[in-house]
């Protein structure tokens, strides 16, 4: 096999096999990360995606995902508090408004949103419609149909539901919500004709080839964007003393995900401040997308430091993702 001739495959349109993305595991970091830059300009020119996340309920969760501080099986101290009031999530929505970030996503910890956190959820998106210039996301769990109608008619554009590894590994980290449930939910996003925010967790012990069959099921349905989220370990949860994924590592993942979803925006999401320069490197490299500021329970990189950063290498922020 030979890295160009893949590169120009998925340039004139073509879907490489899983043997060619797990050959792209063993090829010249370098050479790769140039080849997937090249796909991301072609697919999606310099356009960038920011999003800021409003952790809007917080608590134990019912599922026993491993490398959740907020699991039922994670003895992590974790805030907990009711679904967020349309006040307080305005207010900073408002404040995130007018700075170059695109999206501004509700997430809520939990297996499912009830009818009542839904309502709240609504008047929210409402609010940050009305009073921003942010398009709204939610990540809240296996949705129902109507709840995603309710949702879209209030003015949610995009929605987050993440597979978080292969659907050969999923037993191995989860075991209370099945992957079919988590199928189901995105199949009804794009059902609603909403956008879908979907990709996974890393480090938690997947193999490759997890990781691309992954992708290729991502692949499948389009996804508009792809979170690529880095085990962080949480100190109290059943993961909390795996070692961190290395920044080469990190930057291969991106990599063999450009080549299979080129048009997707890579997104840059949790574990960012572990490497060591906050993931920029990336960002030449394949990515063009990130979560701003803080994650849900862990620290990210400051939305001033990301502004500065990528308009400095040319990217233009100005758009709707």
């Amino acid at each position: 096999m030979d890295l160009g001739l893949i590169k120009e495959k998925v340039l004139s349109g073509g879907f490489i096999t899983k043997a060619e993305a797990l050959y792209l595991t063993t090829v010249d970091i370098n050479k790769l990360g140039k080849a997937a830059d090249v796909i991301r300009n072609h697919f999606c020119g310099n356009k960038f995606d920011m999003c800021a996340v409003m952790s809007v309920k917080g608590g134990r969760c019912s599922e026993n995902c491993k490398f959740c501080s907020q699991s039922c099986v994670s003895k992590a101290e974790i805030p907990s508090f009711k679904v967020r009031e349309t006040e307080f999530v305005k207010e900073d929505a408002m404040a995130h408004s007018g700075l170059g970030i695109s999206h501004y996503c509700q997430v809520a910890s939990g297996r499912k949103m009830n009818d009542e956190g839904i309502e709240i959820i609504c008047k929210n998106t409402e609010a940050i419609v009305e009073n921003t210039d942010l398009t709204p996301c939610v990540s809240l769990g296996l949705l129902t149909k109507d709840d995603l109608i309710k949702l879209k008619k209030s003015g949610v554009k995009r929605v987050h539901n993440n597979l978080e590894t292969g659907p050969a590994y999923f037993s191995k980290v989860c075991t209370s919500h099945t992957y079919e449930e988590k199928l189901n939910t995105i199949r009804l996003i794009r059902e609603c004709g909403l956008e879908l925010c979907s990709g996974g967790i890393f480090g938690i012990g997947e193999s490759w080839s997890d990781r691309i069959d992954m992708a290729f099921i991502l692949r499948e349905f389009k996804p508009e964007s792809v979170p690529i989220n880095m085990l962080n370990p949480v100190k109290g949860t059943p993961m909390g003393d795996r070692p961190v994924l290395t920044e080469e590592e990190v930057m291969r993942i991106i990599c063999v995900y450009r080549f299979i979803l080129p048009s997707s925006f890579i997104r840059l999401a949790a574990g960012r401040d572990y490497l060591e320069d906050g993931g920029n490197l990336l960002f030449t490299n394949g990515c063009n997308a990130t979560i701003t500021g803080d994650m849900v329970t862990v620290k990210g990189i400051s939305i001033e430091e990301d502004l500065s950063s990528i308009e400095n290498m040319g990217f233009d922020l100005n758009c709707a993702g």
